[in-house]
């Protein structure tokens, strides 16, 4: 075989790989939402206990996002990504096989550290298999992946769940898992990061700090506001979050370095993907309980029916990516956002007991068009935020953000919900949902506000290279796994 075929080959079989390796960690951020019921029903738990079957994961895949990266920059991209995807793996089959929901939390919250570890490295291992005139069709391909893992999570985990059982969700990742391993093996190069650092204090610090905060929140309707345990969990992981922010500030290689939130640009996107993501995780969470323990939809039906929701990017993306090109990212994400928070605030005025499908898809489709005018052009917004040598971390950044705001808004939301309202009736289901829907369209709306904070194509021109939001030149080759994740 000649070298261009040869080549070529590898380039091919290194999108396969991480393709579909990316396509199974963004799968288990959703697809367990439409299976919660039926897990319940299984294992048993409250409200409280189901959020920790989601917030596990998003919770460890956040915090350990960049020092999985760092890990492979390190000790080697491959071996790595193997080492996640062996854990992720594992992981699956140990969740399919909990015999309790402890055990379930448990084997996510594992999963979460393998897809942090293997998650960041796709792109990297991507990069360095394709030749550079080839590399948008591949970035693009890998992206239209994981976007259909993310628009069908609800949908495959509702199909699962009815016509096989839940445990299928997480059985569905093995053999994929243990058919990528070999070919990872033997199809792609191995290759390490230029002084590559590990920052433990940081991912400690971050660890603990968001965990106690999250953990406060959701036992906060149980054991009280004012309780020993809800203070402590606030206290502490409040201290440890300053911690890590002065450890971003003095240390000389932080996992965060803290003079990035100096740029407006910078500060401005990452707060609107926090917020977007706290509200639209939130919602998503107790919608696809509400369309199956309320209306009595199937699993199915209700990933069908969400689908004008989550499935609205693959559509309008391309628009959103046009419009942007045309007047800039700044305009493009806050009128998304706005959408997105008139989407929730429609679906806060029309829920009830008998809600019909006619009623809600209106607020559906603002919500999905929303989210597909975010999506495309935050991305953009985030890399043209910082200097060209910068981007990995940055685009780590604002992932990790959008894990954490997810996990957060499962904990704030259901927090509202269970103020208001409880699982003992369709009635006392609305009477919690209702006002969880406004807290969730009021942050989005605050992530549409930091959005418009972002300064202008005009005005970010004027500040010289590498601050324009139609942004910097990329890197042809990215030092760190974290790139566009």
């Amino acid at each position: 075989m000649s070298q261009p075929s040869a080549r070529a080959g590898g380039a091919v079989w290194a999108l396969v790989i991480t393709s579909v390796a990316g396509f199974m960690a963004a799968l288990d951020n959703l697809v367990v939402t439409t299976a919660l019921p039926s897990i319940s029903e299984d294992l048993g738990g409250g409200m409280h206990d189901l959020e920790w079957t989601v917030s596990a994961y998003t919770l460890t895949f956040a915090v350990l996002l960049m020092f999985g990266a760092a890990l492979g920059d390190r000790f080697g991209r491959r071996k790595l990504f193997s080492v996640g995807l062996a854990i992720f793996t594992a992981a699956s089959g140990a969740a399919a096989l909990a015999p309790g929901l402890e055990e379930l939390i448990a084997a996510r919250a594992v999963q979460g550290v393998g897809a942090a570890i293997m998650m960041p490295l796709t792109l990297t291992l991507l990069t360095a298999a394709v030749p550079a005139d080839k590399r948008g069709m591949a970035y693009g391909i890998w992206g239209a992946v994981n976007g259909l893992a993310v628009a069908g999570g609800p949908l495959i985990g509702g199909s699962l769940t009815e016509h096989v059982s839940w445990h299928w969700i997480f059985w569905l990742n093995v053999p994929l898992g243990l058919a990528l391993l070999p070919l990872a093996r033997l199809r792609l190069t191995e290759s390490y990061g230029p002084g590559a650092r590990l920052d433990i204090a940081g991912t400690l610090l971050a660890s603990g700090g968001l965990f106690g905060i999250v953990y406060a929140l959701v036992r906060g309707p149980l054991d009280g506001w004012s309780s020993a345990t809800v203070l402590t969990g606030l206290i502490a992981g409040t201290a440890l979050l300053g911690g890590f922010v002065h450890h971003g500030i003095r240390n000389r290689a932080p996992m965060l370095p803290m003079r990035l939130f100096r740029s407006r640009a910078f500060s401005g996107i990452n707060a609107a993907s926090l917020l977007m993501f706290l509200g639209m995780f939130g919602s998503i969470f107790l919608l696809s309980q509400y369309m199956q323990g309320v209306l009595g939809y199937s699993p199915t039906e209700a990933g069908l029916r969400m689908l004008p929701w989550t499935g609205m990017p693959m559509l309008v993306a391309p628009l959103a990516g046009y419009l942007s090109d045309r007047v800039g990212g700044r305009p493009v994400v806050a009128a998304g956002l706005f959408l997105q928070a008139v989407g929730l605030a429609w679906y806060g005025m029309v829920v009830a007991p008998d809600a019909s499908y006619a009623a809600q898809l209106p607020a559906l489709i603002i919500s999905g068009v929303g989210m597909s005018l975010y999506f495309a052009p935050a991305s953009a917004l985030v890399m043209s935020s910082v200097a060209p040598h910068e981007q990995g971390i940055a685009s780590g950044a604002n992932n990790a953000l959008r894990e954490v705001g997810g996990a957060l808004g499962i904990a704030v939301m259901s927090s509202v919900f269970s103020a208001q309202g409880s699982l003992r009736s369709p009635q006392s289901f609305v009477d919690g949902l209702e006002p969880a829907l406004w807290v969730g369209s009021a942050t989005v709306a605050l992530a549409a506000v930091a959005a418009l904070c972002i300064p202008s194509r005009r005005r970010d021109a004027a500040s010289g290279p590498g601050a324009t939001e139609s942004g910097p030149e990329a890197p042809e080759r990215p030092e760190s796994g974290l790139l566009a994740v």
